[in-house]
């Protein structure tokens, strides 16, 4: 861990827990969707997290956020498999995880890349920037999301968009043959999950700078569509309890960074 985050991290930790016991819920109880349960974590973390970017919009605010969450420390492929357990963890079932475009409980071990199992699936497509597994945007587990393997290969490297037709084996998302669309209940996730990278990878840390456009089709460029749409997703399905709690495990137990569009959803506008 870092200098910057041993600072700050564990203090964070006490004032959510505490704000938790007060509350008398649960880590994982469905009554933790209360506003309550996150009012004093987003204090706690304009304090000391986001001090430096309080205040800015634009091109100020992206910068101040990309050098804010560069500080990170950085997976090898295989060691998503297990953060992936842990984050996307079903809250009714800790042998389990929730996958991300059907909604299904699996067994946490029933993972790998026979038709069934759940896999790795890289929400910012790797081929569009060329990144593949390589440690860094292939391993950032704030765009890994653990998958059923069919619908995986139906998304490929698909942008995202409305339309299509529904897949039979995940109602509720539909493609096309330029683009996805997923369920309802993620599209705010995909969404932020997509401006986060734009926002981590600029181009200074060897990797192509990532960014989003209104386009689908995008191919090997470093570019992700479409970006009007990822907008509205954000503002219609705003952060949920699953993907608030998912980003609090990534910066406590793994890359001790956040994806700030999850505590300021806000900033998704302020910058694009």
């Amino acid at each position: 861990m870092s200098r910057r985050h041993s600072f700050y991290a564990r203090p964070l930790l006490a004032a959510v827990a505490a704000v938790t016991v007060l509350a008398g819920t649960a880590a994982a109880a469905p009554s933790d969707a209360s506003p309550g349960r996150y009012t004093a974590t987003s204090a706690a973390l304009d304090d000391t997290y986001y001090q430096d970017a309080l205040g800015k919009t634009g091109a100020e605010l992206k910068s101040a956020l990309n050098t804010i969450i560069s500080d990170q420390t950085k997976l090898s492929y295989s060691q998503v498999w297990d953060a992936l357990k842990a984050t996307d963890e079903d809250p009714a079932n800790s042998s389990n995880v929730i996958l991300l475009y059907t909604g299904r409980s699996q067994s946490k071990n029933d993972n790998g890349g026979s038709s069934g199992q759940w896999n790795r699936e890289h929400v910012w497509a790797k081929s569009h920037g060329d990144f593949g597994t390589a440690t860094g945007p292939g391993t950032d587990v704030h765009h890994l999301r653990p998958t059923d393997v069919k619908v995986n290969s139906t998304r490929g490297n698909k942008d995202f968009d409305n339309g299509g037709s529904e897949l039979s084996d995940a109602p509720g998302n539909f493609t096309d043959g330029d683009s996805f669309e997923p369920r309802d209940e993620v599209k705010g996730d995909v969404a932020r999950m997509i401006l986060y990278m734009a926002v981590r990878y600029e181009g200074n840390d060897s990797f192509a700078d990532l960014e989003p456009n209104d386009h689908v089709n995008n191919g090997s460029a470093p570019k992700m569509g479409r970006l009007s749409v990822l907008k509205q997703w954000s503002q219609e399905d705003p952060p949920d309890t699953f993907e608030k709690r998912r980003n609090d495990v990534i910066f406590e137990q793994f890359q001790h960074n956040r994806n700030p569009f999850i505590d300021h959803p806000e900033w998704v506008t302020a910058i694009w």
